[in-house]
């Protein structure tokens, strides 16, 4: 892109740094950067730290781009952010003033739907029930007729991470059916999944997968009409976010019908309160969070960023530019 050195500044959470960024990671970066400062929180930024940056290298705990920041960094062109959604990194103003962003948040979905497709498979052989129902009763659970992948699949929301799991589910030959109010039946289809109604995925699916982001008109948006709904011996799975689901709905409708299960890898809030009727549910399990990217698999979103660095230098296009227009209804 240019022939000028380039300053950078690493900016992000101390305490994830050497996770995302290892020693290889910054000696790529490093070759085309020149930086200038050690690594600093967001909350240590100041207009004398910013003041000749080009490029800011961060991920979680990325400082918000609003105009007191952009103003303090005349020269800023590109962030890459080796985390997920940039909702809580990108402005109005930051997309004005033309700065480009670069987000890890594609590789991230490819984890959740690895993640999402082990326990979605699971719950088809309704492998938590099993194990739970064991432990109670300590003897061996006795098998009934689970559907396995003859079963279906319904898919809510079809952005980055249901796409993956939508790719991943139609390799075992499962039934998908899905709902986006934002994707046209034929890209729907064109996935291999079915495109229907938010009510007809919970009637219809032995097994339901929220993927949809956290906004104000998606918050609480499976309540208990919608549980209630669910096949018998249905599984709610949710790898997206906790808010997504009415927690005093899900416990009363669980405590109705102890036919139907939840697996929550996320909840609201995050972690759970301590004595949270989640957790004296018998047909509930809750994992911390372990969709995403953990430990050493975040050097992947710390190489993909060092790539797209090297790929703006050159001019090239990059690879995980995220553009304001997708932003409406992304993660």
């Amino acid at each position: 892109m240019t022939n000028e050195p380039l300053t950078g500044l690493y900016v992000m959470d101390p305490a994830r740094f050497d996770d995302v960024y290892g020693t290889a990671e910054r000696t790529a970066i490093e070759s085309h950067l020149t930086i200038k400062q050690p690594l600093c929180a967001a909350a240590d930024l100041s207009a004398d730290t910013l003041a000749e940056v080009d490029v800011l290298v961060t991920g979680w705990g990325a400082p918000r781009l609003t105009a007191e920041l952009l103003d303090s960094a005349p020269r800023l062109a590109l962030v890459l952010y080796a985390a997920g959604s940039v909702r809580p990194l990108v402005t109005e103003e930051s997309w004005a003033r033309g700065v480009r962003i670069a987000s890890a948040g594609s590789l991230i979905a490819d984890k959740v739907a690895d993640f999402a497709l082990s326990q979605i498979l699971y719950a088809l052989k309704h492998g938590w029930r099993y194990v739970l129902t064991a432990r109670r009763a300590r003897t061996a659970a006795v098998r009934r007729g689970e559907l396995g992948t003859a079963g279906a699949v319904g898919l809510v929301s079809l952005g980055a991470t249901g796409r993956a799991t939508a790719r991943l589910l139609t390799r075992h030959g499962v039934r998908v059916l899905a709902h986006d109010p934002y994707v046209s039946d034929a890209d729907a289809r064109a996935l291999g999944v079915e495109p229907t109604t938010l009510d007809a995925v919970f009637a219809q699916s032995d097994v339901v997968s929220l993927h949809a982001p956290l906004l104000d008109d998606t918050r609480a948006m499976v309540n208990a009409r919608l549980l209630r709904s669910m096949r018998p011996d249905a599984t709610l799975v949710n790898t997206a976010r906790g808010g997504l689901v009415d927690e005093s709905a899900l416990v009363t409708v669980l405590g109705e019908r102890s036919d139907l299960f939840a697996v929550l890898d996320v909840t609201d809030p995050e972690p759970p309160h301590p004595g949270s009727p989640l957790f004296e549910l018998d047909n509930v399990v809750v994992t911390p969070h372990l969709a995403g990217s953990l430990g050493p698999e975040r050097r992947l979103l710390g190489r993909a960023m060092a790539e797209d660095l090297a790929r703006y230098v050159a001019g090239r296009p990059l690879r995980h530019e995220v553009a304001a227009a997708s932003m409406e209804h992304a993660a």
